[in-house]
């Protein structure tokens, strides 16, 4: 037993041994470097940029009361269609104490007077009869009491009017009906019933009771970065991707760049719109996030290599051409490059299509 234990030791110290040469052995051996081989190729550089943004309506109208009040009714929902002059809401108007009180006082002027110029008529007519006044007292006392009828409908009417804000005359323009300003989409009922409404005044922008849209006129609204604002111009065509619809890739048309940049994050960005092509862009809606791709330029059927060969130093570039396959040197070359889209770059000279350039690194032992 004691000779086999022996026996298991020496082994296990051979096969140590045995393993630590052949590992020293094989790190003293010489390394070589080789590397992959790169041909020029004729294709197309296409340089983009993409840009984040949302799809927004141009114009999003936001629709106010015309009186103060409560809101007694509600007529529409969002997701539905409203032509110019359909009714959105109804308003119960809350009469102000001190205007009631006017409007109440002015009533009870209105019925004295007109009762005073009732009996003055009267009187004239039964003298006008008898031929003891001339025709034009009578004419006068009669245009006097009509005046005075005149004057306590007016007064009901605004009393009406300050109580329920409603017009007797008026009643379907009554501005206690808010009615849509544009033909469009609702895109959102921001009050329910019951809720207290202000009209616009020039202390306050009033309560918003609808918000309508045409959502045949869309735009793309975005930032560009400072540095590839230069690089665009009104009238360029770019392509929307929509996380939201993978599948729907509508078009649009830059229309404006903003001249003044906001700094955001440390970095100064552009605002940019771009009208939607509406066939291309049905389906949208308000408030998709959107990126937008533009081309900046598009050179065709041009001597490209890979960016990851040429080596640029200061404003010179250069590649490294193959001069002996069997010793594997290369050459460094000074080479003329011209656009890039970041994965090729073109060649405009330097070395021709037949060249073989030194790729990226290989390394093997011998």
């Amino acid at each position: 037993m004691k000779k086999f234990l022996k026996i298991f030791l020496w082994l296990i110290i051979a096969s140590v041994f045995i393993g630590t040469f052949y590992f020293l052995y094989q790190n003293s051996k010489p390394k070589t470097t080789r590397y992959e081989t790169v041909t020029p190729a004729k294709g197309n550089i296409e340089r983009t940029t993409v840009l984040t943004g949302k799809i927004e309506p141009r114009d999003e109208i936001d629709i106010k009361p015309q009186i103060s009040g409560i809101i007694s009714e509600i007529l529409v929902e969002a997701g539905q269609m409203v032509k110019t002059g359909d009714i959105i809401a109804r308003i119960k108007v809350i009469p102000d104490a001190s205007q009631l009180s006017s409007a109440q006082d002015r009533v009870t002027t209105a019925g004295i007077a007109l009762n005073d110029a009732r009996l003055k008529h009267e009187r004239n007519t039964i003298l006008y009869d008898k031929k003891l006044i001339s025709r034009e007292e009578y004419e006068t006392s009669e245009t006097t009491y009509r005046r005075a009828e005149q004057e306590l409908a007016s007064a009901r009417d605004a009393l009406t009017i300050v109580k329920e804000g409603v017009s007797r005359y008026n009643a379907a323009e009554s501005n206690t009906m808010v009615r849509a300003t544009i033909d469009g989409l609702v895109l959102d009922i921001p009050v329910k019933v019951g809720s207290s409404v202000i009209q616009a005044n020039t202390f306050n922008d009033g309560t918003t009771v609808a918000k309508i849209a045409d959502m045949n006129n869309l735009i793309f609204k975005g930032q560009v970065d400072e540095t590839e604002v230069g690089s665009l111009s009104v009238g360029m065509p770019m392509k929307i991707t929509i996380g939201a619809l993978p599948e729907l890739n509508p078009t649009a048309t830059i229309e404006y760049i903003s001249p003044k940049g906001t700094e955001s994050n440390g970095a100064n960005t552009f605002e940019l719109k771009a009208a939607i092509n509406v066939e291309s862009g049905a389906g949208l809606r308000a408030g998709y996030s959107a990126n937008a791709t533009v081309t900046l330029s598009n050179i065709r059927d041009v001597m490209t290599v890979p960016e990851s060969v040429v080596e640029f130093s200061g404003d010179s570039t250069s590649v490294y051409c193959l001069v002996d396959s069997a010793t594997n040197e290369y050459k460094r070359t000074p080479i003329v490059t011209g656009a890039s889209d970041g994965i090729n770059i073109e060649v405009k000279k330097g070395i021709t299509v037949n060249a073989k350039l030194r790729g990226a690194e290989i390394t093997d032992k011998e």
